[in-house]
C-alpha cells in the first residue's frame, strides 16, 4: 500500500484545511517545493498535490507552486483541483505530472473523464469526495444527490488509473479515516482505490491495510505536518508488509 504525502496549495503556500473549509486553513510551509523535497528525502514514492484555489476557480491557480515541485522532485506526483478540460489535462501531463485527478468533471462531464482515460492510459484518476456518502463538487462547496459508489461504478469500464475516495468530514480533523466506507467502495469496483481523509496515525494505516480488501494506498497530510505520523516510520512499516506479502506469495 502506497503512502501519498499530501501538499494542499492555497495562495502559493502549503496548507491544510479543516473538513474542506477554506476559511479554516493552517499554513505549514511558505515554500511548497521545499516541503515536497522533505517528503522525498524521507523516502516517499509519490506526492499528492491539490490546487485548492483552483478547485473553486475551476482553473489552475497555484501553477507556479506545482511547477516548482515538479522541477525539484523526481518522484511521480498526482494533482487535483481546477482541472476541467482536455487542454489543462494535456498541459499538466506534458509538464511532468504522472497523474491528473478529475473530480468535479466526473459528475458534470463524465464523457471528458472517459476521453482523457482513453487518450492518456494510466494517467487519469477520479477523485470522489463525499459527505455522508453523497458526492460534493467544486472544492467541496456544492453537494449533489450522487452516491459515491454509484459514481465510482459508472467509470468501471473507462480505464481510469484509480479512484481517490475522500470522506470530507474526516479530512484534516485527525479523527481517523472512514475505513468501512472506503472498504465498501473498494469492494464495489475493480479499480484501484486510494483512501483519503483523516489518516492520522500508524494505527489508521494498519486499519486501512487490513480492512479486508486491497487498497492501492492512503493519503495523509496534517498528521505528517503535525508529527502525529512519522513518514519514514510509516513507509518502513508499509514496505516491510509488502516484502512479507511478496515472500508469502513466492513461497
Amino acid at each position: 500500500m502506497i503512502l501519498y504525502p499530501a501538499i494542499d496549495l492555497k495562495d502559493g503556500q502549503a496548507v491544510r484545511l479543516l473538513r474542506g473549509d477554506m476559511n479554516k486553513s493552517t499554513v505549514f510551509n511558505d515554500d511548497p517545493a521545499a516541503q515536497a523535497e522533505a517528503f522525498v528525502s524521507a523516502g516517499c514514492d509519490w506526492l499528492h498535490l491539490v490546487d485548492l484555489n483552483g478547485a473553486f476557480a475551476g482553473q489552475p491557480v497555484n501553477g507556479e507552486a506545482v511547477r516548482a515541485i515538479l522541477d525539484r522532485c523526481k518522484v511521480p506526483a498526482q494533482l487535483g483541483g481546477g482541472i476541467r478540460d482536455m487542454a489543462t489535462i494535456e498541459m499538466w501531463l506534458e509538464r511532468g505530472l504522472a497523474r491528473v485527478i478529475l473530480g468535479t468533471v466526473a459528475v458534470e462531464k463524465p464523457e471528458l473523464v472517459r476521453e482523457a482515460a482513453r487518450s492518456f492510459p494510466g494517467q487519469i484518476a477520479v477523485g470522489i469526495d463525499a459527505r455522508g456518502g453523497k458526492v460534493a463538487t467544486k472544492g467541496w462547496a456544492e453537494e449533489t444527490d450522487v452516491e459515491a459508489a454509484d459514481l465510482a461504478r459508472s467509470f468501471e469500464d473507462a480505464g481510469v488509473a484509480a479512484i481517490i475516495y475522500t470522506d470530507i468530514n474526516r479530512d484534516g480533523a485527525m479523527q481517523g479515516p472512514n475505513v468501512d466506507a472506503t472498504a465498501d467502495l473498494a469492494r464495489a469496483v475493480s479499480m484501484p482505490v486510494i483512501a483519503s481523509g483523516g489518516v492520522s496515525s500508524l494505527e489508521d494505516l494498519i486499519a486501512l491495510r487490513d480492512c479486508g480488501v486491497s487498497l492501492n494506498g492512503a493519503i495523509s497530510g496534517r498528521a505528517l505536518y503535525d508529527g502525529a505520523l512519522d513518514l519514514s516510520q510509516a513507509l518502513a512499516i508499509l514496505s516491510e508488509d509488502h516484502d512479507m506479502r511478496r515472500a508469502d506469495a513466492d513461497a
